[in-house]
């Protein structure tokens, strides 16, 4: 077994370049976010500091997504120092193997995913639903044209009286209770187009959808405009939560009760399921970082080939990254199980990290 005051030396190296990487990246996507919203924000009249605040709430979330590449740079950086500096040779001279170098840094990786997942992935679902807020605030009630549909959030719904209506939304808030950009094409019972309905807000309340800013249009008749409208509806919460809500919003210990909800409601939760499965294998996952990040960056300075390692180590990062989102996109089809999804990119990390690093130290 590795001593005890070495594995820590390792451990603390470890995290140190680790953390000194989504340090970089987290103040790098701060910036960008903060001049995108500037400039959005340079024709309205509001405070830097707001606009400040809103752009930190929406980083926590974005920088939760780059963790794993943060993982694999600071694990490649963490061991090519430690091989520039022969730390590694006369660790090897000592009877050392490759796998008690690594040892300490899966063990750390997995801590950090843990507690990623657990409080981490909660507080920013939490400020990313606050930016939201503050978005809407500063630029949902801009005077604007007419309001365009297309992309977004669709729903289709049947009030009680036998008339259908499809919405659209270019964006939702509280888990879609609260929908901006909305456009709604209503239907009389007889399935023939009636009316054209645009507003700048819209919130569910039992029994109806309560908008705001209304623009109707009509088959031959002038557009009407409206201070607010009430559209009967039968949808639920959960049946809004399904279609608005995005997975990414809803924290790691909300997930199981928004899967079951769905359920309950007869709807299929593809989205939560996979989330809650990416977030419960985030932890193996950053190890399959460190491993792969290991496998290529053991060799000794004095062999050379120190930018091919860096650059394969770069590439399996990508090819990983590209594996989970083609399987994330089957899943959000239904085309394949929610489980297999989020543990096969994984599986096929860990185990061409172990492959790997057999081969260098075993042949």
């Amino acid at each position: 077994m590795i001593p005890l005051t070495l594995a820590r030396y390792f451990a603390s190296r470890f995290l140190a370049a680790t953390f000194t990487v989504f340090g970089g990246v987290f103040v790098l996507v701060v910036l960008v976010d903060y001049i995108e919203l500037t400039r959005r924000a340079s024709d309205i009249n509001v405070s830097p500091l707001i606009v400040a605040q809103t752009s930190l709430f929406r980083v926590p979330q974005a920088t939760e997504r780059m963790l794993p590449f943060s993982v694999l740079v600071g694990a490649m950086a963490c061991y090519l120092n430690l091989s520039r500096r022969l730390e590694l040779v006369v660790a090897r001279a000592a009877g050392m193997s490759a796998w008690q170098f690594v040892a300490p840094a899966v063990v750390i990786a997995i801590l950090i995913g843990s507690v990623v997942t657990t409080a981490y992935n909660p507080l920013s679902a939490a400020l990313r639903e606050r930016s939201k807020r503050l978005e809407a605030e500063l630029f949902g009630e801009r005077p604007s044209g007419p309001l365009q549909s297309g992309g977004g959030f669709w729903v289709r719904q049947r009030s009680a009286d036998g008339r259908q209506a499809i919405i659209n939304a270019t964006g939702s808030r509280e888990q879609g209770a609260r929908l901006d950009g909305v456009t709604i094409f209503t239907y009389d019972p007889g399935g023939q187009f009636d009316e054209r309905i645009e507003a700048r807000k819209a919130a569910l309340e039992p029994g109806h959808w309560r908008l705001e800013q209304v623009r109707i249009y009509g088959s031959g008749k002038a557009p009407r405009d409206l201070d607010s409208y009430l559209l009967s509806t039968t949808l639920t919460s959960e049946q809004v939560q399904e279609s608005f809500a995005t997975p990414e919003t809803v924290s790691f210990w909300q997930l199981p009760t928004y899967i079951s909800k769905a359920e309950q409601a007869g709807l299929g939760a593809a989205g939560y399921r996979l989330q809650y499965q990416l977030l419960l294998a985030q932890p193996f996952l950053l190890a399959a970082m460190v491993l792969l990040a290991a496998s290529v960056s053991l060799r000794f300075f004095r062999f050379g080939g120190v930018p091919k390692m860096v650059l394969s180590g770069v590439g399996a990062g990508f090819l990983l990254y590209i594996l989970s989102k083609v399987t994330a996109d089957l899943s959000k089809a239904e085309l394949m199980h929610p489980g297999a999804a989020a543990w096969v990119p994984v599986l096929f990390g860990v185990v061409t990290g172990l492959v790997v690093l057999l081969y260098q130290e075993d042949g």
